[in-house]
């Protein structure tokens, strides 16, 4: 397999995009196409290097990649909320497209964001920290959280 093949000489290296497509279409019911002549190395040895030097590359107008931070959440979510219910898991999903790693929330947003009652909110935070989900922020007032991130996240 391609993902544990290395051969500098030949200038190919491991890769783990097949790998990274396969879990994006699992964990993020994506739709990339995996064919088995992805992972074939035979014909990167014989291919003619293309001369990019002469044209220079528009970036202005690229768009960010904000897939990886919602791949680090499933693994998060796949991690550690084994347990957790079909709801719950939306209920985070939801939380984390709103908030993102680097918002602080509370409960009152959260009641706000997901139409809970403050009991259910509360359960529901109590649930996301106990599993390592989310935590605590101090310096903020009481009742103040920020998602965790996954040791994958950039």
């Amino acid at each position: 397999m391609r993902a544990n093949y290395t051969n500098l000489q030949e200038k190919i290296s491991a890769t783990t995009e097949y790998l990274e497509l396969f879990l994006r279409n699992l964990l993020l019911h994506e739709k990339n196409e995996l064919h088995n002549r992805n992972l074939h190395i035979s014909g990167l040895l014989t291919a003619q290097k293309v001369d990019i030097q002469g044209e220079k590359v528009d970036i202005e107008n690229e768009k960010v990649d904000i897939q990886a931070p919602k791949a680090d959440i499933e693994i998060l979510i796949s991690l550690k909320g084994n347990n957790f219910s079909n709801k719950t898991k939306l209920h985070i999903h939801r939380m984390f497209a709103a908030f993102g790693y680097h918002e602080i929330f509370g409960r009152s947003a959260v009641v706000e964001l997901l139409a809970l009652q403050n009991s259910s909110a509360s359960k529901l935070l109590a649930k996301l920290i106990q599993a390592e989900i989310i935590e605590p922020v101090s310096g903020r007032g009481k009742g103040k959280y920020k998602f965790i991130k996954c040791k994958t996240a950039r």
